[in-house]
């Protein structure tokens, strides 16, 4: 079984946002494999099905991003998912607009909602998928809460659409394949 979260914050206000790439790329996938997103549980809305053969629970914590790990915690140890198992989307500013990074683990880099979920977890070997929305130019937390311009929007739309296929490469042939074939030097 895979745990695929998606880091956000809940509410109108913040949909559209840098910080929300991960919901995006959530809904996304839940919607490619027909898997609705419509059950309160673990502090977040989260759907269970299957990709690539697999048991799969995609989950938007609604803590807010800084507390994101309460919910993959709770999410993880009720369906008792190890790290590997557990896959992370998130929004990055040390990435340019529109690039993807997939890891196999390693360190926040400074991402709040990363090092809640380490903190949680107790480990930083679980595998990401990092959306660059760019670096902020003045204020990152204006930056990070801003909306994406129409030409930002597009690349980093480009960006999500290919999590449709990454998820089922994570599961079907491991991080390193899907690093292998999606991460673009």
């Amino acid at each position: 079984m895979y745990l695929i979260a998606g880091l956000g914050n809940p509410g109108r206000e913040y949909a559209q946002t840098r910080h929300n790439v991960g919901f995006v790329a959530a809904d996304y996938l839940a919607q490619c494999y027909n898997i609705p997103l419509d059950r309160l549980k673990f502090k977040g809305a989260l759907g269970e099905g299957r990709i690539a053969g697999e048991k799969c629970i995609i989950l938007k914590p609604h803590t807010y991003m800084n507390l994101s790990g309460e919910s993959v915690r709770e999410c993880a140890a009720f369906y008792k998912i190890p790290p590997e198992n557990i896959i992370v989307m998130y929004d990055d500013v040390a990435l340019n607009v529109g690039a993807l990074r997939i890891r196999p683990g390693g360190s926040d880099g400074g991402h709040n909602g990363m090092k809640n979920i380490i903190y949680q977890l107790n480990c930083d070997q679980f595998p990401r998928v990092r959306f660059g929305v760019g670096a902020a130019e003045h204020n990152m937390v204006d930056h990070v809460l801003g909306k994406f311009s129409y030409e930002d929007g597009v690349a980093v739309t480009a960006a999500i659409k290919q999590i449709e296929n990454i998820i089922p490469e994570i599961i079907t042939n491991g991080v390193q394949s899907a690093m292998n074939k999606y991460n673009k030097k």
